[in-house]
């Protein structure tokens, strides 16, 4: 079927909940990906920070056939093998104690959100409890974790929110200071804002967040959804900060392509929240997905994925500021690892723009927020995919 006769057939069936670039993707390889027509492109956003591991891995590939030859599906009513598999290694890779697998990152906060009220609520037997979330934080799109996301744009239509959410200014401790109550029981924050703008928060601002909540008996959740499994240059952003969450949400590139999230929390939160009948899922932590998480946590081991992110982010950075020295409508280049972004003028030039010129140039990239375009890479990038995004990127300035 050619690409016009496949976009008119979905155009025809699918909601229209995404403005869709006019490409079918066909395969990927590696860090490229190739569409209906056999054009290559160099992708730069790795399905928005899932692909960690490039397209067409034959380990993880194997996994997953292997995987769907046994069985897929059994409920979890059961055990599997992957199920226990993945389990641990998730829990020793994050530092968490147990974990709680979901679908998908939106679900993996839902569940962090169920988890931090009934703490609150098996310690007074009330349900009046607080939960402070930052401002132009992005948590995903369904109601509790729509509840959380700062950004007014995608929660106005759908009003009302789940109640007693307040909103801090990211990285201002004293704004998240005054909104402490006798009755806030969470505070959410990303590690690395995504949506947002691509913004780390301050190591100082989040120690401080951390000795709070020691001291009030606040749960801290961390949502590392998208900067979490080693995009940011260690497994978790957090291990960069001196603290540890009490809650940690996770997703992407945990599956890296297979839909799985989980949330996990320490021994304290699981001892004294959530018991039998009061959170479930039908396909969370099903063979597959399990498989997919198992084998994926064992590659970037073996093939010491972490190390080629701190090896490769150095130079992605020194070349994004490179490119924005050398154009007046780009402002600055921020971010982690390999989680990064351009700033623009928008004024003088929008990101979209530029992320439109790049695919047709060959190069897949996205945008974050209203004035920035991101870098989320396969964690396998060399220095000379590097040197090919600069180019591209380059021509799509110039357009």
């Amino acid at each position: 079927m050619s690409m016009k006769k496949t976009i008119e057939k979905a155009e025809e069936y699918l909601l229209h909940t995404y403005n869709r670039y006019g490409i079918v993707f066909d395969h990927g390889d590696g860090v490229r990906l190739y569409d209906a027509d056999g054009k290559e492109y160099l992708d730069f956003c790795s399905g928005i920070a899932v692909f960690a591991l490039g397209y067409g891995n034959k380990r993880y590939e194997k996994a997953l056939t292997d995987q769907i030859g046994k069985i897929t599906h059994i409920s979890n009513y059961y055990y599997s093998e992957p199920l226990a598999e993945a389990a641990e290694g998730l829990v020793k890779a994050s530092g968490m104690d147990k974990v709680f697998f979901t679908n998908s990152g939106a679900e993996a906060v839902e569940g962090a959100i169920k988890a931090a009220r009934k703490y609150a609520f098996n310690k007074d037997g009330k349900c009046d409890h607080e939960i402070i979330a930052m401002e132009h934080s992005f948590h995903g799109r369904t109601f509790g974790a729509l509840s959380v996301t700062g950004n007014e744009h995608y929660r106005e239509a759908f009003r009302p929110m789940i109640g007693n959410v307040s909103f801090a200014k990211f990285n201002d401790y004293e704004s998240v200071e005054a909104l402490v109550s006798d009755r806030t029981c969470a505070i959410i924050m990303e590690t690395v804002q995504g949506e947002g703008g691509i913004y780390p928060a301050d190591k100082e601002f989040l120690q401080k967040i951390r000795k709070l909540c020691d001291e009030k008996d606040i749960l801290l959740i961390l949502d590392e959804i998208q900067c979490g499994m080693g995009r940011c240059g260690s497994m978790y952003a957090y291990m960069q900060y001196g603290v540890k969450p009490d809650i940690l949400t996770t997703a992407k590139a945990v599956g890296c392509g297979v839909p799985v999230g989980a949330f996990l929390m320490n021994e304290k939160v699981a001892a004294n929240s959530l018991v039998a009948g009061d959170h479930g899922t039908t396909y969370g932590g099903n063979p597959l997905a399990c498989a997919a998480v198992a084998e994926v946590l064992r590659i970037f081991e073996d093939d010491k994925i972490i190390d080629n992110v701190n090896k490769i982010a150095p130079y992605l950075q020194k070349k994004l500021q490179e490119i924005v020295d050398e154009y007046d409508f780009l402002l600055a280049e921020r971010g982690l690892g390999l989680m990064r972004g351009i700033v623009f003028d928008t004024a003088k030039k929008k990101p979209g723009d530029v992320a439109a010129a790049a695919l047709s140039n060959g190069l897949v990239l996205i945008t974050a927020g209203t004035d920035v375009i991101r870098f989320l890479p396969p964690l396998t990038i060399t220095e000379a995919d590097v040197d090919e995004m600069a180019d591209k990127l380059r021509r799509a300035l110039s357009e």
